[in-house]
């Protein structure tokens, strides 16, 4: 996208938040009557998602040539998804620690947890094996999108060892991609639109502007905290990209569209395709881009690792349960690894919050304290999602030469 069509676009798409929550805020449940145009936004975006990862994986991952490559690419990679998924949860129980926003909360909201509650019986097993699906085209039906990630980068692996007759379908792999991303840029003309009524729709839903803050009155403390959480890791992330990446306030500015298109989705898989052409924009090797995103999209979860721990450790002030340091802990690991590992299990946020609060004995009921809320900070965690996979894109770029230097015969 040309860059002064690109500002055009990141200043319609400001003006579509803004208006979108003034609109929810001031007309309540009437705005529910554009509810319509969001879905159709965000239906076309996830239409892209399937072939554009397919795509993206082989093509990015076939265009390292040597296969020794991919080992040392998928270390950094995994290694800046633990490291930064593990300081999110960090700062996340410092913070509701310091501010203890579940002291003097009222209890007798209630949740239905039950049927949660049987899928969140989930071990490393049912994790390792939803890495691995026996049918892919009911995994794509799913939007299941570990298994085909898996299944991409073993296929453009063995490509890269076939030699010539390999080549014509690489070729094809690198051709949809250019064309998938090309009708992502199409979409985007229709962006401000859906975001508008995304979030307009989605604050009519709640009741408008009055029912909105008597639902924040109720948990405000809860708010407080995990937008303060959020807030700090963002600036760590920021430190990261500085330091490690080696990039500044450039970067940010180049990546506001898929934020702000994040935020309006509440969705990092549906924000993908964005996410992509705005690192690619930004001067991201198309390597890195092409691995590390669709990958960090389905399992690096820092917004929500964040807010897990601060929701455990609010519900257990709220009951007034005194956690030890050894069973926030395991709060601590439970949350790194369920964000990392459940992506592929259905209502895999919900259910890691299960997980978590089972293993350290807290009520589930307490879930329902959140309800009121959660679809409000969800916009906050997925924006943070997908700023930690921009970010993890560029700090892959950054290493790709030295990696390069080390394969080289």
């Amino acid at each position: 996208m040309p860059h002064k069509h690109a500002i055009m676009l990141l200043v319609a798409i400001i003006v579509a938040v803004i208006a979108g929550g003034l609109m929810g805020w001031v007309y309540g449940p009437a705005m529910m009557a554009v509810e319509w145009l969001g879905k159709l936004f965000l239906n076309g975006l996830k239409m892209l998602i399937l072939p554009l990862i397919v795509a993206a994986v082989v093509s990015g991952v076939a265009s390292l040539g040597d296969i020794r490559k991919l080992g040392r690419i998928g270390a950094i990679t995994v290694g800046y998804f633990l490291a930064t998924t593990a300081l999110a949860v960090t700062v996340g129980l410092v913070v509701v620690n310091l501010i203890k926003p579940g002291e003097g909360v009222i209890l007798g909201a209630a949740a239905d947890v039950e049927s949660l509650a049987a899928k969140g019986e989930v071990g490393v097993s049912d994790i390792l094996l939803s890495l691995v699906s026996p049918n892919l085209v009911a995994s794509a039906a799913e939007m299941d999108l570990l298994p085909l990630i898996l299944f991409s980068i073993l296929l453009s692996a063995a490509l890269t060892t076939l030699g010539k007759t390999g080549e014509p379908v690489i070729g094809f792999f690198n051709g949809l991609n250019e064309a998938m991303m090309k009708l992502v840029t199409w979409f985007m003309y229709f962006a401000p639109l859906g975001i508008f009524a995304l979030i307009a729709a989605r604050l009519g839903r709640a009741g408008g502007g009055d029912a909105f803050i008597a639902e924040l009155t109720a948990v405000g403390m809860h708010v407080l905290t995990v937008l303060t959480g959020l807030g700090i890791h963002t600036a760590l992330l920021i430190l990261i990209l500085m330091v490690v990446a080696r990039r500044g306030i450039g970067f940010i500015i180049d990546m506001l569209r898929a934020l702000l298109t994040a935020f309006g989705t509440a969705s990092s898989s549906a924000t993908l395709p964005l996410t992509m052409e705005c690192a690619t924009e930004a001067g991201v090797d198309q390597r890195a881009v092409r691995f590390v995103i669709p990958l960090g999209s389905t399992v690096n979860m820092n917004g929500t690792a964040l807010y897990e721990a601060c929701a455990a450790l609010f519900i257990a002030q709220a009951y007034g349960i005194d956690l030890s340091l050894g069973a926030q802990v395991i709060v601590f690991l439970t949350a790194t690894l369920a964000a990392i590992g459940a992506a592929g299990i259905p209502e895999a946020g919900l259910v890691t919050m299960v997980i978590v609060l089972k293993a350290v004995g807290l009520p589930l009921e307490g879930i329902g304290l959140l309800l009121s809320v959660d679809w409000f900070l969800d916009r906050f965690r997925t924006t943070v999602n997908v700023w930690g996979d921009a970010v993890g894109a560029a700090v892959l770029h950054r290493f790709l030469p030295a990696i390069n230097r080390e394969t080289r015969p």
